[in-house]
């Protein structure tokens, strides 16, 4: 038979489960340093049902990483005022991601286990750690130089072309719309939306996301709206971050924005270029911006009309004025011609005779001049006369030289060519039947020729003829 370490030994007394877990709560329950104490955590994964809120409390290292948690309550009798009095501070409600500092006891329970039981909450606390963020995002952008960038953007001064980003469906987008469009002025307004997720964890990205989309249509817009109001003034955490403020920042078309309600305040409200309270006073924002710029352009219309009628005045009395001074003007040139006139009617007798003597002269001096050309002239040419004659005689000489010698030529060409001489330089002259044969296939044998020499003539027959002999 086999035995156990406790044969022949007492066994120990021993707990059970739920005697063991009992003990442990009433030892929690018991220690004073863990009741009613205040502790400092960020809240995560923040959840109502049946009026209680259930959470669990973290805390983080400067990595992000998780260091310590517990699940943590609030009860439905207790939740309700503790939620009052922290959105009536905040104008938040209690939600994940806010750093709170909360007053309760350590409870245990058989089957839950470990959880804190939240009795009060300090609203002081999340406010500051909430303006602390956004004093680290503002001051890192400083250290950027971008604070003010989006601030320094011109905003036309009609703006007409709105980019709107904002929830679909949302009261602030609706009462927005309204505003603007119904206004009393009658001015023209076109806007189109950018939807995106105006609460909670994926805000920012959300509206970083629309901010890209509305950069890829930039040339369409004159300004960009981000609102969000209507409602609850819950979650506007993540407004209240460092990209989404780096983006809007560092947008290129000025960035009107309208978040929550008058005393809500992110850090967009602080670097976007101009900050509304609420989505109408948004609307009326730009309402009043093209009312003003209406106003300018009437008040230009009206100066230059102004100074349009004060010029046509000004204008027509020195046409007036001018009008009165013809007459005068008139008659004081006419008075200095007629003096001028008489004073050149007395000189003209004697400018006619000056005139006159100095065109005398001159003409004397012409006719001198052209008699004397006239006596060369006609002296050259009875000197040229007079030689005509010898050059006659030469020329006709020469003419006559030069044509004997011509003809001397010639004939002296006529006599070689003479057939006489040809004869006596020892050539003949055949002929048949008195036509004279150049060529032996003209001649048959037999025929009579008869040829001619330079003394005397020959008659023959013609035995053979031969057409390969060559002189």
């Amino acid at each position: 038979m086999t035995g156990t370490a406790f044969d022949g030994m007492q066994q120990p007394s021993a707990l059970t489960l739920r005697q063991l877990t009992g003990y442990v709560g009433n030892v929690l329950r018991m220690s004073r340093q863990l009741q009613q104490v205040w502790v400092v955590a960020e809240m995560s994964d923040v959840r109502t049902s049946g009026g209680h809120c259930y959470m669990e409390l973290v805390e983080k290292n400067e990595e992000g990483q998780t260091v310590a948690k517990i699940r943590a309550n609030i009860w439905s009798s207790t939740y309700v005022g503790l939620a009052a009095k922290f959105r009536n501070a905040t104008g938040h409600n209690i939600a994940a991601g806010m750093k709170v500092m909360v007053c309760g006891s350590i409870t245990y329970h058989s089957i839950y286990g470990l959880s804190f039981n939240i009795t009060d909450i300090d609203p002081a606390y999340t406010l500051g750690d909430m303006e602390r963020i956004r004093r680290e995002i503002l001051e890192q952008l400083a250290r950027e130089n971008i604070a003010e960038a989006n601030k320094q953007r011109s905003l036309p001064m009609n703006p007409q072309r709105i980019a709107v980003i904002s929830a679909a469906g949302a009261a602030g987008y609706g009462d927005f719309c309204n505003q603007l469009h119904a206004n009393n002025a009658g001015f023209v307004f076109y806007t189109h939306l950018f939807g995106a997720i105006m609460q909670g964890e994926r805000t920012a990205q959300s509206v970083m996301a629309a901010l890209e989309q509305v950069e890829m249509t930039i040339d369409l817009w004159d300004c960009v709206v981000i609102i969000r109001g209507g409602g609850a003034t819950t979650d506007l955490n993540g407004f209240d971050n460092l990209d989404l403020a780096r983006r809007v920042a560092q947008f290129p078309l000025p960035v009107v924005v309208g978040i929550g309600h008058e005393r809500d305040m992110t850090v967009l409200d602080y670097i976007a270029h101009t900050r509304c309270k609420t989505p109408t006073a948004v609307a009326e924002f730009l309402v009043e911006s093209l009312r003003n710029a209406a106003s300018t352009v009437s008040s230009h219309v009206q100066n230059i009309i102004r100074y349009c009628t004060e010029r046509v005045h000004g204008e027509q009395q020195r046409l007036s004025a001018a009008a009165s001074m013809i007459p005068a003007i008139a008659a004081a040139r006419v008075s200095q011609a007629r003096t001028r006139l008489q004073a050149a009617a007395s000189l003209l007798p004697v400018s006619a005779t000056a005139r006159i003597s100095a065109a005398r002269s001159r003409l004397s001096t012409i006719l001198a001049a052209a008699g004397n050309a006239a006596t060369t002239k006609i002296a050259m040419q009875r000197t040229r006369l007079d030689a005509v004659p010898d050059q006659l005689t030469r020329a006709a000489q020469t003419a006559l030289a030069r044509q004997s010698d011509r003809l001397l030529r010639l004939g002296s060409l006529i006599g070689v060519l003479d057939p006489r001489a040809t004869l006596r330089r020892g050539y003949s002259i055949t002929r048949i039947g008195g036509k004279a044969v150049t060529s032996a296939a003209g001649i048959t044998p037999g025929a009579v020729v008869t040829t001619v020499l330079a003394e005397g003539t020959v008659t023959s027959t013609v035995n053979e003829t031969s057409q390969n002999e060559q002189i």
